[in-house]
């Protein structure tokens, strides 16, 4: 992988993230049971995270230690394989407990690539 497409997977990752948590905000995890389109759309976001994290290189995920790179992918795995039998309450803890440390540290990542 070249340092090109570690960066603009690393942008895929932040922009997806940033869009889940507009998604949440002023919202309640009730809203995920009432609002089809809403859970769908948080779990294809955080499909989206775990592809494009799947995808950057061993070289970069192991130079930004603190993403934690085999949780994002393997929620990604559990949500594609376990699609009928997705946890809400674990992707509304995901977003909005977990999202923003990583959005941090993604951020971080993409500004050194970007020096």
């Amino acid at each position: 992988m070249s340092k090109i497409d570690d960066l603009t997977r690393l942008k895929h990752i932040r922009d997806s993230a940033k869009e889940a948590l507009s998604f949440v905000n002023n919202r309640t995890r009730e809203d995920l049971d009432h609002e089809r389109m809403l859970s769908l759309a948080l779990v294809r976001l955080i499909e989206i995270m775990g592809e494009a994290a799947n995808h950057v290189s061993e070289p970069c995920q192991a130079k930004y230690l603190k993403i934690p790179w085999r949780q994002i992918i393997g929620m990604r795995n559990r949500i594609i394989h376990a699609y009928f039998d997705v946890d809400l309450d674990i992707i509304w803890q995901v977003i909005t407990q977990d999202l923003g440390s990583l959005l941090i540290e993604v951020e971080k990542a993409i500004k050194d690539l970007e020096t």
